[in-house]
Order: C-alpha cells, then structure tokens, then sequence
C-alpha cells in the first residue's frame, strides 16, 4: 500500500521552523515527505502573530486549492489554533489542529484522510522533552526550542492565547536533542523559544544549558535567537565572555523606543533600562553585534514617539533590524486603543525606519572593514564561499585553498556591501 505524500509549508518565526521540522521527523516513518509534485495532503504550519502572516498563509491556500484541488489542506501551529478559537476564519482548509496537534502530526494526517473534517478535537499541550528535530534540511544551522507559551501580557501579542503559560525542556532532554543535531551534521545550533527569557528547566536555567551544551563533542557555535534584555544577565555574559563558540549577538526586541508606548505596550522595561542593558552586554562584549524588532504605527505613537525610536536605533547601531507595521489583533487589549494611527503613516514611518536601519546596519559592517572574522561557511554564491560570522553578519570570501560546508575559515575583510561582508580566505583557522 503506498504511503501518503505528504508536504509542509511554514510561515513565521524560528519556532515555528523548529515546529515543522520536528513534525518532519514524526511524519518520516508513516508518510512520503515531498516537495513537489502529487500530494496527498498539504499541513501548513501557519502563523498568526500579524494580518500580514495570516494573509500570506490564505493566498497560499487559495494557490494549493487551485493547483491541487484534491489534495486535502491541514492547517496547524498557531493559525490552526487561532482558528480552533475562533479568533481568525480562514476559508480552504479540509481540517484544522491547533498547537497541541504537533506532538500528535500523524494521526492529525490519519485523521484527515480517513474523512475527518473540520476542527480536529482540542488536545493538551504536549511536554518539551516529547519534541524533538532531526534538523532542516539543506543548512548547517539548527533551531533547539528549549521554551514555549509566555507569561508576558503585551497588549498586542496572542502569544499568551495560542502557546499558553511558559514550559521549558529539561536540561537532559535539550542536551540528548542538541548531540543528535550535532549527529546529524549540524555544527551550530541556535537556542529558540516563544520568551527564552523565561527558561527555566527543573535542573537548571539558560546560562546552566548554555555550558551544558558547550561540552558537546562537534558543537562549533551555539547561538541564542531572540530573548527579552531580562533574560541576559551577568550568569549568562560570564558564559559568553569564556567560550569564544558562543556566538556575541543578541536579538533584543525593543519595538519603541518611546516609554509612552512601551507602557501601552505593557513591554517590562523602559527605553532607558534597555540601553542600560545593552551597554552592560557591550561592556562584557565589546564586539558583539545587537538585533532587534520594531512596531510602527502602534495606537497613540506620535511623530515625536517615532523619532525616539529612530534615535535608539541610530545610537544603539543595530546590525539587524526588522520592521513591522502595527496590525489589529482581535482579542487583544491593543485592539481597542486608541488614536489609530492611519495606514498610510504607518507605511512612511515603516520605510524611512527601514532606510536608517540600512544605513546603520552599513556602519557596523564598515567597521568589520580590515579586520579578521570567524566565518561558519555554509555554501558557495556567486563563486565564492559564503556563511555567517558568530556576529551574524553574512560573509562572502574567496579561496585558494579546499574549503569544506560546516567549518569555520578564518577571513580577513576587504569590502562591505548592502548584503553583508566581502573577505578572501586567510589560511586556517583554529576552533578553539
């Protein structure tokens, strides 16, 4: 009997990457993972978090309908939760699972194909240290979700409706899980979770898994995604500043830099609490690179409110930036704020933030200019080998010498473009 084809599409963030590939792994002994051609059934990992990814997930609906209209269509991740709830209708799918479903992906698809349709029934969530990746495919870089679910009560965020309260895997179930990464071919691995702020295991918190996993054989670089300023403290620097594999950039999430709005936000610190915390992380870290994440056009954000914003972004020097234009979310306290801030301010303060953090992105690769740069290399682009510095600044250098995907070259920078760092190959590198 021929087992079903079966292929997943994900929209949004690391976790829920590390969702996809996790179900991946569970699906590998029952179905035929493809991408392309016949399927069977379709599983969209789906993300709900804005307007804009909830409209990206029903244009591909309305695509797979087309293309493959007797394929069935199963909706999970945070959208299925969402539309479990009732919080967001979405029409195309044959059957919907919400969040509890990812441990359970195979008889979701059984389900499906044995006429199910609708609403999947409402399961618990599932215990971190029941999941677990073999990796994605075709990279060197592996997401580990340690963390899920969110205490924090930002006003516009869902978080809290769709993943639930904060759960966290054990030390021994995420070390067991990082060696089978490592197993597998995959020299770094990135720490992810929806607050990886809030990690905390039974047998230890972030910076006792950070050293952990730092004593595992074939680790080449360990990574934290994106985590609340709270959740980088002095424990954590220390870990950091002695071992040279942990990679010094921090994903910070301010999205205003306004107290105004950071209150209507119901984000935890002010505007001057988190430059504090990133000077005391460059203190540790002088070389460390900084991300963040902004909301523009957020209700009651003023001209004055954005130029703060604009100035934190300029004096903080984020080497990465990501923009996002405010977007109602039923349900949420945000929702019902006001003054409304109109469509079309949204779009110029998105795009003149966009063309700063261009411009200051610029700065921090220009000051690489010259000097000697780590760089994980992950492929070849354009006749070059290209990857990623433990600064996260993409990198692309040319050789004399054999180069192999998955090692660390030592690379002397020659130039900076508007993708990244430009280098040439500057003999072997000692990973130490």
């Amino acid at each position: 009997m021929r087992r079903p084809r079966v292929a997943l599409i994900t929209f949004g963030c690391r976790v829920n990457q590390y969702d996809t590939d996790a179900m991946r792994f569970l699906l590998e002994s029952s179905c035929e993972l493809v991408e392309e051609g016949e399927v069977d059934v379709y599983i969209v990992n789906g993300c709900s978090v804005t307007s804009l990814a909830e409209k990206k997930a029903r244009q591909a609906l309305h695509r797979l309908r087309a293309s493959s209209p007797e394929a069935l269509i199963l909706i999970t991740g945070c959208l299925g939760e969402a539309m479990s709830r009732g919080m967001t209708r979405i029409e195309g799918a044959d059957a919907v699972a919400g969040v509890g479903w990812r441990s359970r992906i195979p008889d979701a698809v059984a389900q499906a194909l044995a006429g199910r349709r609708g609403r999947l029934d409402v399961v618990d969530l599932p215990s971190l240290d029941d999941e677990a990746s073999a990796g994605p495919r075709d990279r060197i870089r592996a997401f580990l979700k340690v963390q899920d679910g969110c205490s924090g009560a930002c006003s516009y965020c869902r978080a809290v409706q769709l993943r639930g309260a904060p759960r966290s895997k054990s030390l021994r179930a995420a070390v067991l899980e990082a060696q089978q990464l490592l197993d597998h071919g995959f020299p770094e691995i990135v720490l992810t979770g929806v607050s990886l702020a809030e990690y905390a295991a039974p047998d230890g918190g972030l910076p006792a898994l950070a050293r952990s996993l730092l004593k595992l054989t074939g680790l080449v670089r360990l990574r934290v995604a994106s985590a609340n300023v709270t959740g980088i403290t002095d424990d954590l620097l220390d870990v950091f500043v002695n071992d040279s594999r942990f990679a010094p950039h921090f994903h910070l999430p301010l999205q205003s830099g306004d107290d105004r709005v950071l209150h209507s936000m119901r984000r935890p610190y002010t505007i001057s609490s988190f430059r504090s915390a990133v000077a005391r992380i460059s203190n540790r870290l002088p070389y460390a690179t900084f991300g963040t994440d902004i909301i523009v056009g957020f209700p009651g954000e003023t001209d004055a409110a954005f130029d703060a914003t604009c100035r934190a972004v300029d004096d903080i020097g984020f080497a990465n930036l990501h923009v996002f234009r405010y977007s109602a979310r039923p349900g949420t306290e945000a929702a019902r704020l006001a003054p409304i801030v109109p469509e079309s301010v949204k779009r110029d303060r998105a795009e003149r933030l966009s063309l700063l953090g261009n411009a200051v992105r610029r700065r921090a690769l220009d000051a690489r200019l010259g000097g000697i740069e780590d760089v994980l290399v992950e492929g070849r682009r354009g006749g070059r080998w290209s990857g990623h510095t433990g600064t996260y600044l993409e990198a692309v250098f040319a050789s004399d010498d054999p180069v192999c995907v998955g090692t660390l070259c030592r690379v002397r920078i020659t130039g900076a473009s508007e993708r990244g760092l430009e280098g040439v190959h500057d003999g072997p590198h000692r990973a130490d």
